[in-house]
């Protein structure tokens, strides 16, 4: 988002979804059961995820997760109904058939296929049962289990199992549970301790029939909304051994609860039971009353929403009204039934949170109270909580009504094992929502210690597959150029010397843009969040520096190139009737439409809109607040024998005033030079003659090889979309034909044909493309939900999206193994662990997962470092109210991450030896020029105005509009997505984004820091900021790197803020908070507001909750 703080606040609150979808087996199968396989690194329940655990992290292959990849079972398996009380089930349950040979894991391109949907047919019975299985057949499972799976002696009691929970952590703060518990429904049970007794699965109880007795004392539940309790009865704790079957519905829910087995031999087999064969049998004990214990869930939740039975109708008033049309004469009847269901019911859908964050959405199902999802989630977490909730929801034209809610203590799968079966849904008071209403799901977590994908950082070998589950699969054989700034003159930074001897190159963005701009021959695609037509890419070379983007775009599209723009429409310009406004944000959307509106450029404004599904008010707010944030350029270029090829330009650098810029970031010296017609400063605000530019600090890329092609998709699947006609604009021609089909175009070359760099080439690249985007602002995502995740796209609320992002970000950072290196114009995230405002709804996981990684590796005595640089204060006024909220989020997160770590630093002893600083440091830029001995000396009078100040001090910060990652100097992320949830959800901005690497410049590979291009591009941009560069540099992880450069950032700090004016060599400043020992984050002594332009250095909240700033 650029100087979005102009906005007005928004009222409109959201509560945003997160996790992604995964299904690794075709449509129309069941995944086969999930098992460790044999010598997997399951550990003793219970045990803290940041502990080390006693398992073997030997190599299985590239995609060794050390548990059964993608959950693979489905609901639980029942054999046909025997003769008993519950015969008098409204509805029974099919026979699952037996899992089918086991699936690939990975598509040919090397990328996940998370969330595959199963579907079953539903007989007239009800019962729900596959195309290809008979009916008649019932599913019967080994009980065989090797003898070091035993538990010797009777099982465990209710009170074993809480005083093992209670072991986790004596310290950890006893949570109150949110709904009745679960426990209740497990008390008076445990577990058969029979080893081998014959066990054939009982049919499933009916718990309408349970429910419904009249003689039946009322139950408890650990499920329902809000409010709290403080206290609740029945622990029902359950532990034991691994059988067959399970029954006992008279007090608890239909529920398998599944225990990892001990550590098993290295040669020990292991049983491989059929689909639901790993039940466990309860039958009734007395237990003991305990509260729950928050717990800290850090790696993956598998989770899978099968179905619900039996929901209450919360459309009654609607299907009131459909049958008093059916009371209608036949004719008028005849006109409203098509278009009123005569099946008037509710709509519903489950979201699935944690400490009031949104993991994950299943899709909605119109009319129906028996709905079946079979959906599943791999839900990567980072939170401290209790329990898990399911709430379901049912779906209504202004929003959605509560229908009820299950919740799952995280006590009963911190260990590892599952659970799965039936539910019962809840209300507000604890209740059942409707007699019979349950929910079907399972629910496993995995902490990070198994997932051993994320242990070795960058994988070395040809097999490595990206990051997994995303819309775009990793492309191997490319090249990757890496930019600083808009420009970068020669002599401009130091040489930098690489492995194999070679030197590293400084990119010139906007020279090469421009070169490819004029070299292309038949195309020219670029999507802008501000596109300004007069803007000057080249001020350096006089032969060509009077040239603008404009005139140089309708030149090549009189040659015949097809040029098409996709710029942001921003609903506050607007050009009607001859009244012209800019519009709040100053994109120029409307003057660079009217520049190109006679000639052959096609110029789309695009604006950013909710889907016609959505409520009105969700509506008004995408339309108001969110914008069309991504900035590529796409060309073709020579590919050799008279061939093209596609290159892609894409990062933080929109082609508008203001952004171009160079690693001196001058804030007087080229205000009559290469400024002279582009001075942009919006903290001031009336005159502002002699006043400082606001300098411009920005990360951006070139791509050559087959990823540019999937950046091309992108621009044709948002084309295609923004030029769909609506209303009036059906009349008219479509721009459906604008796009040039480029596989009817033997000139150029498809991606299966552009010249790819060979594995063996030490200067090659694999790249992956990244978007946060959804079905609203693009064509070609499925039509249907369910067919959603075989393209890896999240399932929200009646939309489709792209998060992959936000999953590339968590991926490369649990894969970090020495430091992180962040630039980027936000930094807020992981709310539900701040310490107040947990409820805002910044729920992205990037701020936490590095001060996870940090504890982590403090807890493992390793070293490790993170360097985040962020400008001084957001772009606009540093005193209005918008900028004040957006710093007071910012210093939420600073303070959520320095307290995470100290913590760990006490939990080791080291409290005293190192400082949270020690490990995390933020930074932000700014610099001051000395005055010529020839310029007028500062009008007194004028001084006490932020524009007086500024101009008799002379210094100002370096704009960091960055949106870029380096991990361990092996791999690189950057695009146009901010670290805040607007750039994150994927239903708020839209964004692009790169991930890439050398595979010969690894650790893996080297077995020792690598230097390949990313690490020269670290050390580029560290020399740019720092003016210079020490050996230290070389090793970022060390902790004399990081207090060096903590060092020389608060030394630059105390120069930029003198009252002194002296030029300034190195621009990186430690930023002004001040971090105690303890992590306590707090405003600098004697600059709590920002030299020159006021404003509170970390922020202030004065006013109501919105989406706008997060």
């Amino acid at each position: 988002m650029d100087n979005n703080n102009s906005y007005p606040s928004s009222p409109f609150p959201y509560n945003p979804g997160y996790g992604y979808t995964h299904g690794p087996a075709p449509p129309n199968q069941y995944p086969r059961p999930s098992h460790h396989p044999s010598g997997s690194g399951s550990y003793a329940y219970p045990q803290h995820s940041h502990h080390g655990a006693p398992y073997t992290l030997s190599h299985t292959g590239p995609l060794d997760y050390r548990y059964q990849g993608p959950s693979t079972s489905l609901a639980p398996t029942f054999a046909p109904a025997q003769t008993s009380e519950y015969n008098s089930n409204p509805y029974q349950l099919g026979v699952y058939p037996a899992a089918p040979p086991p699936q690939p894991g990975l598509q040919p391109f090397g990328s996940f296929q998370y969330g595959s949907y199963h579907h079953l047919q539903r007989l007239e019975s009800g019962r729900l049962q596959p195309p290809d299985v008979q009916s008649g057949i019932p599913s019967r499972h080994s009980c065989d289990y090797p003898s070091h799976h035993r538990h010797q002696g009777s099982s465990l009691s209710g009170g074993d199992f809480i005083a093992k929970a209670d072991s986790l952590d004596a310290s950890s703060p006893i949570y109150p549970p949110v709904y009745p518990p679960i426990d209740n429904q497990l008390a008076n049970m445990h577990l058969a301790d029979d080893q081998n007794q014959s066990s054939v699965p009982a049919s499933p109880p009916d718990p309408a029939s349970s429910s419904a007795s009249p003689s039946s004392p009322p139950q408890k539940y650990h499920s329902g909304p809000l409010p709290r309790t403080n206290k609740h009865s029945g622990s029902g704790a359950t532990y034991g051994q691994r059988i067959c079957s399970f029954s006992g519905w008279e007090t608890s829910p239909t529920v398998k609860v599944e225990r990892p087995s001990p550590i098993a031999s290295p040669i020990a087999p292991r049983p491989k039971f059929p689909y639901g064969g790993t039940g466990m049998q309860l039958v009734e004990v007395s237990s003991s009353k305990t509260s729950l214990r928050v717990l800290l869930l850090h790696g993956d939740l598998d989770i899978w929403v099968y179905e619900a039975k039996n929901l209450p109708n919360m459309d009654m008033f609607h299907k009131r009204i459909g049958d008093m049309f059916n009371r209608l004469p036949g004719n008028m009847s005849s006109k409203i039934e098509g278009q009123i269901n005569r099946k008037i019911t509710s709509d519903p859908y489950v979201s699935i949170t944690i400490t009031g964050a949104t993991l994950g959405r299943t899709f909605v199902i119109s009319n129906d109270e028996n709905p079946v999802w079979m959906q599943n989630f791999i839900v990567p977490v980072a939170h401290y909580a209790a329990e898990v909730n399911f709430v379901v929801k049912d779906n209504d034209i202004v929003g959605s009504q509560h229908i009820g809610t299950v919740s799952v203590p995280l006590e009963h799968i911190y260990g590892g094992g599952k659970i799965q079966g039936f539910f019962p849904i809840l209300n507000a008071s604890g209740k059942p929502c409707k007699v019979g209403a349950v929910l079907s799901l399972s629910i496993q977590y995995n902490p990070i210690e198994q997932l051993s994908i994320y242990h070795h950082g960058i994988g070395a070998g040809p097999h490595y597959p990206g990051v997994p589950g995303t819309y775009f699969p990793l492309r191997r054989g490319g090249t990757v150029t890496l930019y600083q700034d808009a420009h970068v003159p020669d002599g401009c930074l130091p040489n930098l010397r690489l492995d194999n001897g070679t030197q590293y190159m400084h990119g010139k963005c906007w020279r090469d843009i421009f070169d490819a701009i004029r070299r292309a021959r038949r195309l020219i695609y670029i999507t802008g969040w501000s596109v300004w037509h007069k803007v000057r890419l080249v001020r350096d070379d006089n032969s060509i520096s009077e040239y603008t983007l404009g005139e140089v775009l309708k030149s090549k599209s009189q040659e015949g190139v097809r040029v098409l723009l996709l710029i942001w429409d921003d609903p506050t310009s607007r050009s009607i009737l001859g009244y012209k406004t800019d519009g709040v944000m100053q994109t120029h959307d409307e003057e660079t439409r009217r520049f190109f509106k006679n000639s052959s450029v096609q110029v789309l404004l695009c604006p950013r809109v909710a889907g016609k599904r959505h409520s009105w008010v969700k509506q008004r707010e995408v339309e108001v607040i969110y914008t069309h944030h991504q900035k590529t350029v796409i060309v073709d270029a020579d590919a050799g024998n008279n061939r093209r090829k596609i290159i892609a330009f894409l990062g933080g650098l929109d082609m508008c005033d203001g952004r171009y810029d160079s690693p001196r970031h001058s804030l007087f010296a080229t205000l009559q030079t290469f400024h002279s017609d582009d001075y942009h400063n919006p903290t001031y605000t009336g005159n502002v003659t002699g006043c400082p530019r606001e300098p411009w600090h920005d990360l951006h890329c070139k791509i050559d090889g087959p990823a540019a092609y999937d950046v091309l998709t992108n621009f044709e699947e948002r084309w295609l979309k923004a030029a769909k006609p609506h209303g009036i604009k059906k009349l008219k021609i479509s721009y459906d034909d604008a796009l040039l089909r480029i596989e009817r175009m033997p000139e150029i070359l498809g991606m299966a044909d552009a010249p790819c760099v060979r594995d063996d080439d030490p200067e090659g690249w694999h790249v992956q493309v990244f978007r946060s985007i959804d079905s609203n602002s693009v064509k070609g995502f499925p039509k249907y939900p369910r067919d959603a995740t075989k393209r890896n796209l999240v399932c929200g609320k009646n939309v489709l999206i792209d998060m992959s992002i936000h999953t590339a970000y968590v991926k490369a950072i649990r894969a970090a193994q020495h430091f992180i290196y962040i630039e980027n114009q936000y930094f807020i995230g992981s709310s539900y662990n701040w310490n107040q405002y947990r409820d805002v709804g910044a729920n992205n996981l990037i701020p936490i997962e590095i001060a996870l990684k940090i504890a982590e590796k403090i807890r493992a005595h390793q070293r490790f470092a993170a360097y985040i640089v962020i400008p001084m204060w957001p772009e606009g006024n540093p005193t209005g109210a918008p900028t004040q909220r957006i710093l007071f989020w910012q210093h939420k997160t600073m303070q959520m991450m320095y307290e995470l770590i100290y913590k760990a630093l006490v939990e080791v002893g080291l409290e005293d030896a190192y400082s949270p600083q020690d490990y995390l440091n933020f930074y932000c830029l700014g610099n001051r020029e000395a005055p010529d001995a020839s310029a007028p000396s500062e009008n007194q009078a004028a001084a006490n105005t932020p524009q007086g100040l500024s101009r008799k001090n002379r210094r100002f910060m370096i704009y960091v509009h960055s949106k870029g990652m380096i991990v361990d100097d092996e791999y690189v992320i950057i695009g146009s997505a901010n670290i805040n949830q607007r750039s994150m959800e994927g239903t708020r901005d839209t964004e692009i984004a790169m991930g890439a690497y050398q595979p010969h410049h690894t650790w893996a590979r080297k077995l020792s820091g690598p230097q390949g291009q990313i690490y020269g591009y670290r050390m580029s941009l560290w020399a740019e900021h720092l003016g210079f560069l020490e050996e230290c540099f070389t090793r970022p992880e060390s902790l004399e790197c990081a207090r060096r450069v903590r060092s020389l950032g608060e030394a630059n700090w105390e120069q930029f803020a003198s009252n002194e004016v002296t030029e300034m060599r190195g621009h990186l400043l430690k930023y002004p908070v001040e971090v105690d020992r303890k992590g306590k984050v707090k405003p600098l002594p004697g600059y709590e507001t920002f030299p020159d332009v006021g404003g509170n250095m970390i922020g202030s909240f004065l006013a109501i909750q919105e989406n706008l700033t997060i």
